[in-house]
Parts: C-alpha cells; structure tokens; sequence
C-alpha cells in the first residue's frame, strides 16, 4: 500500500479505507506509521518489517495470512518493494497462492518525473546505484550498451552522503550533460532544480546535502 511521501494529505482514500479495515499493518517503522496512523485516527496492531529483519518476518506474516488475517504492508513513504522492503513478503504470498493487492497511490518516482520536464514516454529506474564507486560506475558506463537505439529518462535515488561522488561518476561517464535534482518531493521545502551537473557538483562541493535525493537525466545512444 503506498502512504504520503511527505504531504499526508496525499494519501488516498482507498488507502484509508483498507487500513481501518487491515487486522495488522506491517511496517518499515512503526512510530513514522504511528504517527500516520493518528493523524487519520485509526488504531491499528503494528508489526516492524524492515530490511533487518524481514527473513524472519515473512513466515510470521504468511502464518496470518493464512489464518484468515487481513494485513496491510507499508513502507515508510511511497511505495513498499521500490527501492524498500516488500518484495521478498510479496514473491513468498504469491508462491504460496495467497492473494496480493496493490493499493496505488504516492510514488517519488512518478513525482520527480512528471514534473522533470523530461520525456516521460520511457524511462527506467535504478534505484539506489551501489556504494562502491567501481560498481557504481560499471552501471552508469553500460547503460548506453543496454538501452541501444533509445532515447530514455533514467531515474535514481541517492543518499545525501553519495550524492556529490555520485554525480562525479555520472560527469567522468557522460560528461556534462543536463540533469534535474529533486528533494523533499511534496513537502513544504520541495526542490525541483535542472541544469548541468558541474553546476551541481561545484554546489554540493560547498553545500552539504540534506534529504533524499532523485536524481534524473535523458540517455541518448550514440
């Protein structure tokens, strides 16, 4: 089930009418989902389900399930399995025949790109790239190999801390090309910035970054 990603007015009305209906709700963090949970004065049992400790939640889960509970799977913003726990729950349900519904709804993703500017007719998401810089760069160098003969906005997330390493790697690759940073998509402080990553760099070269971090930028194959 998707929750707000920043603005919980952005949640959905389906999304509220499952969770005051859900026997459990399973979480990534039980106090953020608390807290979400009593702005809309719903009371609900919770269980944390994280990366940590999703192997040994998942049979937990599937048990109730079985048992005849209703339980609702939620991250701590957006959409659970995108680049957050969820997929591991969901790949056992279905091998197991139990039935799984996606309640859609906040995405960072479908946020950042359609206020990009970006073509949005394809595009491809690669979540969180890999935090050693060697793997890292291997992506950026070989998705001009995997999306031959495409025009396509490619969309990452990054960590504030990987940022500015993250954007050298893309500049060293691409060079420099034009990009669109997005931060606290929804919030009262959303950021929606495009230009050319030099600028962007020499910024967070003096700027510390703060938030969450999507990143964007069109790949044309040569």
């Amino acid at each position: 089930m998707s929750t707000p990603i920043g603005n919980l007015k952005d949640i959905t009305l389906r999304a509220l009418e499952i969770l005051k209906k859900a026997d459990l709700v399973a979480c990534e963090d039980t106090r953020r989902t608390g807290l979400l949970l009593a702005h809309y004065q719903i009371k609900k049992p919770l269980l944390s389900y994280q990366e940590y400790n999703e192997l040994k939640r998942i049979p937990q889960i599937i048990q109730k399930l079985k048992s005849g509970q209703d339980i609702a799977l939620v991250s701590d913003a957006g959409t659970p399995t995108l680049s957050d726990p969820g997929f591991k729950l969901v790949r056992e349900c279905v091998r197991e025949g139990l039935k799984v519904v996606a309640i859609p709804g906040p995405s960072a993703i479908l946020a950042a790109l359609t206020s990009s500017g970006l073509s949005t007719d394809k595009f491809i998401f690669l979540g969180y790239l890999p935090k050693k810089p060697g793997k890292r760069k291997t992506i950026l160098e070989n998705l001009g190999l995997q999306l031959k003969n495409m025009r396509i906005t490619v969309i990452l997330f990054e960590s504030p801390h990987r940022l500015l390493a993250t954007l050298k790697d893309l500049k060293e690759v691409s060079g420099n090309i034009e990009i669109v940073i997005a931060r606290e998509l929804t919030k009262i402080h959303e950021e929606i910035e495009r230009g050319e990553i030099a600028q962007f760099i020499k910024r967070f070269e003096k700027e510390k970054a703060k938030g969450e971090f999507t990143v964007l930028f069109e790949k044309e194959s040569p």
